[in-house]
């Protein structure tokens, strides 16, 4: 038989014959654009004209510097952030300022808010088909806020304290009355906010200001008892008594012992003087004596007297004699003043040094008395904080209750808000859009029925074309024959004949790389199941060649085959083969190899030990651990594996869910079992598998073998062998090479 061999399954898309298939269907194209087009029209025309107004909200504090409390500054003023911002929104949109308003408004009696009202036919459907709830099942209140929320947009413009209220209608001056009805109630619910925190907070502050009274005059009460218990006497600059006298003793005892130190060195310079017989005059306390004065005024004058009447008279002149006399009786007055002068020093100093003593004497026992007061000012100042504490707590709360009292006498509550952009009344609705909806109609339409021929072109085939380089080689098998001697006595009649079937034409390429015609010289390679195409399947017992059996495979959709090999590991090489002629037309296959040595997947591993099944099996390893590629074709490998084969087969329970995913993965799954038996296949058999028998020497336990799977319930057992297979003798490009 004639096998053909893709080395270069793979395929191009040809763009210039997938593109014109637009330029071949524009009529299609455009009627179906001009249709859909159309109907977005008919519907736009058809559907009920939308208004939209809006009202702006500007969050801001409308305190004034006169209205404030305590006067406070601007600065002090709260302003709502960006988290307080959004919480106005939430609260503008909230189901109690919405039921007012539509209270307000009477949005129940229209039909355009009572969904149960104008229903239309195909809801009235999608209801009896309970496909869609029932509206009139809700309250009336409940439609009513559900449309309402349907068409209210409320947000916060982004970086600013202004919100938005935003109502859409069919009727142009209900979308305008709605949003400036939401910002009044908006604006009356802060305001009665206000009202019920100022309500509040005078009914908590009159009996806190009463109790407080109370709390102040018995603070007040206790510092005065203290007060005169302790007989902490208050005097000048709000001191203790005794602590002021203590002051003014200590300022009068340096005063007298300056006095008394000022007396003794009075004293002592007089008494040096006069002992000395030095001059007195220097001295300030004989200066200022009168007597003393006086008589200096005298000496003075005689001495005066006596020089002028020296000029004229002998020193012997009774006249100058007697004014030296004078003179003489002078000096000794002013010496003997001189000397009273220094006793009165003496007795001044003196009594300085009395007074000293005495006022030490009180110094010190008003030194006890203040270290007594001071112990007791202790207290006293702890009982004076108390009560400035409630006196300073109760004129707080009455300057807050009078200020609470005051705005609410006079209804002053100023609202932390203001509309500065009341909705007018919307001359031209915002919905539908006639012309930008036919326009992105016609474009979207054109858009998706061109993307809609551009798939068809591509998943019939007429916009592809092989890759460059892309060839089938022809490869004539030739099945050796078998003489009756080599075959047993009861087998000699199905002799092998030796057949060759002539070559199949390769499809060439032209110059421009288009495909040309194939020409099959065999009609009966048409179909590869029919027996017609099949010349090398021996009779009875006999196998066919790895071609046929990969043929079958590909024709008949199998998912899984199970190749059994009686004879060992030198039959295991059939699996190989037909994996690899598989994959070769461009299948995704995978070999599993359950053999005890491996001998299926080492050749195409090149006698490498790597992980596999049993690592699977035994948890060590994941799938992409243990999938290879084979080196001499497109076919991938899970060889047997390095872990411990008793330890894997303790989980063989797991086989049927990796042969599961295997062949998800997979388009076909290519198991080779060795020498096993119907029973030992049953955790690898699942939808779409083929069982086939390995040989390549036909004898009785060949036969034996096959039977026994037959009668283990797989009826279509195919027998396989590799004898006349020839590979190529220089590697072919596979799907890769290009």
């Amino acid at each position: 038989m004639s096998g053909v061999q893709s080395t270069a399954g793979d395929v191009d898309v040809d763009l210039r014959q997938l593109f014109a298939s637009l330029a071949r269907n524009w009529l299609r194209l455009l009627l179906f654009s001009v249709a859909v087009t159309a109907l977005a029209f008919v519907l736009t025309s058809l559907a009920t004209p939308k208004y939209r107004a809006e009202t702006r909200l500007l969050i801001e504090t409308r305190e004034s510097v006169f209205t404030r409390p305590d006067g406070s500054g601007d600065n002090e003023r709260p302003i709502l952030d960006e988290e307080g911002v959004t919480s106005q929104v939430e609260v503008i949109g909230s189901t109690d300022i919405l039921k007012q308003v539509a209270r307000k408004l009477d949005l129940a009696s229209l039909p355009e808010f009572d969904a149960a009202s104008e229903m239309s036919t195909i809801s009235r459907l999608l209801v009896i088909a309970g496909l869609k709830s029932d509206p009139s099942e809700l309250p009336p209140e409940e439609r009513v806020l559900k449309a309402f929320r349907e068409q209210l947009t409320v947000y916060r413009v982004e970086k600013s304290r202004v919100i938005v209220i935003q109502f859409s209608s069919a009727d142009p001056k209900l979308a305008a009355a709605v949003p400036n009805a939401i910002a009044e109630a908006y604006l009356e619910f802060q305001r009665g906010s206000k009202l019920e925190s100022s309500t509040e907070a005078t009914d908590w502050l009159k009996p806190e200001i009463a109790d407080l009274n109370k709390r102040v005059k018995d603070a007040e009460a206790k510092v005065a008892s203290f007060r005169s218990q302790s007989d902490l006497l208050v005097g000048q600059n709000n001191s203790a008594l005794a602590t002021q006298q203590l002051s003014e003793l200590s300022s009068e005892l340096s005063r007298v012992r300056a006095g008394r130190s000022a007396a003794e060195a009075t004293a002592q310079s007089v008494r040096q003087a006069l002992k000395g017989g030095g001059s007195i005059d220097a001295i300030p306390e004989v200066l200022s004596s009168g007597l003393i004065q006086r008589l200096r005024e005298r000496q003075i004058q005689l001495r005066a007297d006596i020089a002028d009447l020296s000029t004229s008279l002998l020193p012997n002149h009774p006249r100058i004699r007697a004014l030296n006399s004078q003179l003489s009786d002078l000096d000794a007055q002013i010496r003997s003043q001189a000397e009273k002068v220094l006793v009165g020093l003496l007795n001044e100093a003196s009594s300085a040094d009395l007074r000293e003593k005495q006022l030490v004497a009180d110094l010190n026992r008003l030194k006890v008395e203040s270290a007594r007061v001071s112990e007791e000012e202790v207290e006293l100042r702890a009982l004076e904080r108390e009560a400035a504490a409630q006196r300073a707590l109760l004129e707080s709360y009455l300057t807050r209750y009078r200020e609470a009292a005051s705005r609410q006498d006079r209804n002053y509550l100023p609202v932390d808000a203001r509309v500065f952009s009341t909705a007018i009344v919307p001359s031209e609705s915002y919905f539908p859009k006639v012309v930008p909806i036919v326009g992105a109609a016609f474009v979207g339409s054109l858009l998706l029925m061109a993307i809609f021929t551009l798939l068809q072109e591509l998943f019939s085939g007429r916009a592809m074309r092989p890759a460059a380089g892309a060839r089938v080689t022809p490869v004539t098998v030739a099945m050796p024959a078998r003489h009756a001697a080599e075959l047993p006595e009861d087998d000699a009649p199905r002799a092998w004949v030796e057949a060759e079937e002539p070559a199949v034409a390769a499809p060439l390429a032209d110059v421009d790389g288009e495909p040309q015609e194939m020409v099959d010289t065999q009609d009966d390679l048409a179909v590869a199941d029919e027996p017609a195409a099949e010349p090398m399947q021996a009779p009875t017992h006999g196998g066919i060649s790895i071609e046929t059996a990969a043929e079958r495979l590909i024709a008949g959709g199998a998912a899984r085959a199970i190749f059994v090999s009686p004879e060992g590991d030198d039959a295991a090489a059939t699996a190989v083969l037909v994996a690899r002629e598989v994959a070769d037309s461009g299948l995704r296959v995978l070999l599993l190899d359950l053999t005890a040595s491996g001998a299926a997947a080492g050749p195409m591993l090149d006698g490498g030990r790597y992980p596999g099944i049993t690592n699977l099996l035994a948890s060590e390893a994941q799938f992409t651990d243990v999938i290879r590629a084979d080196h001499y074709s497109d076919c991938d490998v899970m060889p047997v594996g390095t872990a411990d084969p008793a330890r894997a087969m303790r989980a063989a329970d797991r086989l049927p869910i990796i042969m599961d995913s295997l062949t998800t993965a997979y388009d076909l799954v290519v198991v080779e079992c060795g020498p096993a038996d119907a029973g030992e296949i049953t955790r690898l058999v699942g939808d779409g598998t083929e069982v086939l028998v390995s040989f390549l020497r036909h004898d009785d336990e060949i036969a034996y073998v096959a039977d026994g799977l037959r009668a283990g319930g797989y009826e279509d057992v195919i027998l396989v062998t590799p004898v006349g297979h020839h590979l190529p003798t220089t590697p072919q490009p596979t799907r890769t090479a290009a």
